[in-house]
């Protein structure tokens, strides 16, 4: 090592990077490093050694469950690397597998956080509305085989709209731990035979997107009526426990990061 790269060392790292990343989630165990398993932090950090020559941890602004997608995860790291920023997405390119690539670069501040400057999330959840299953579509959408109430359905999402404890709609969670969240929107359209449901917050507690969404697809099949949402949202009795079954991660999707100019 040179004198020159020594003192550079010292210093600390010279500058940070943000990727916009995407990813098919389908054969990881979710966004995050794991004891067991690949995940799409583990193959970012491995990619980003062998281009760099350096270990860096990366931030990644949402924890994505195993098997859901990203189009516009962000993540951010630090590096010495010399490089012009629009190498770095063709080389950790070469080096990540086809199922996770890397879309755009970014030069961002020292200071930058992924996960604490995003001021909102846009996650979209995908239901194939069809009799029959599609291979083609098997591992990005959830099957619904019967017709499902639209119109029903959105009224019952506007019920999410706003600041609401989510405790229903999540797992047990520590006692310090904030179960608030406010939703900025929850919108649902249909285009044939496929039914989207994005959702953007400020961010989300685990399992909430895929536990709502599964009471609002209770709701189109005319199991439930849509004042059941705002029954579990605004249940004065805290001790009572709905048991909302939990949609597969295949059908989520995180589109895009958001963060303030």
């Amino acid at each position: 090592m040179t004198r020159h790269s020594r003192e550079k060392q010292d210093r600390g790292p010279s500058r940070r990077i943000a990727l916009v990343v995407e990813y098919d989630g389908t054969n990881y165990q979710g966004f995050q490093l794991q004891a067991h398993g690949d995940t799409i932090q583990g193959d970012l950090e491995k990619a980003i050694e062998r281009f760099t020559g350096e270990h860096s941890r990366i931030r990644g602004a949402s924890r994505t469950d195993s098997g859901a997608h990203a189009k516009g995860q962000v993540v951010d790291f630090l590096t010495n690397a010399p490089y012009k920023i629009n190498t770095f997405v063709d080389a950790l390119n070469d080096s990540l597998p086809p199922q996770v690539k890397a879309v755009r670069a970014y030069n961002v501040p020292l200071t930058f956080n992924s996960r604490r400057d995003a001021s909102s999330r846009i996650y979209r959840y995908t239901v194939l509305n069809s009799p029959h299953p599609s291979p083609l579509l098997r591992n990005f959408t959830y099957l619904v085989r019967k017709p499902l109430q639209i119109e029903a359905m959105r009224e019952g999402a506007q019920s999410f709209i706003g600041n609401h404890d989510f405790s229903q709609f999540t797992v047990k969670l520590p006692l310090e731990k904030r179960r608030e969240r406010h939703v900025t929107r929850w919108d649902v359209w249909y285009e044939d035979p496929l039914l989207f449901i994005e959702v953007e917050a400020n961010s989300f507690l685990p399992h909430q997107i895929r536990k709502c969404n599964s009471l609002l697809v209770e709701v189109g099949l005319g199991k439930c009526t849509s004042a059941k949402i705002s029954q579990v949202l605004n249940d004065p009795a805290p001790q009572t426990i709905y048991h909302i079954p939990l949609l597969p991660a295949k059908g989520l999707c995180l589109m895009k990061v958001c963060y303030s100019k």
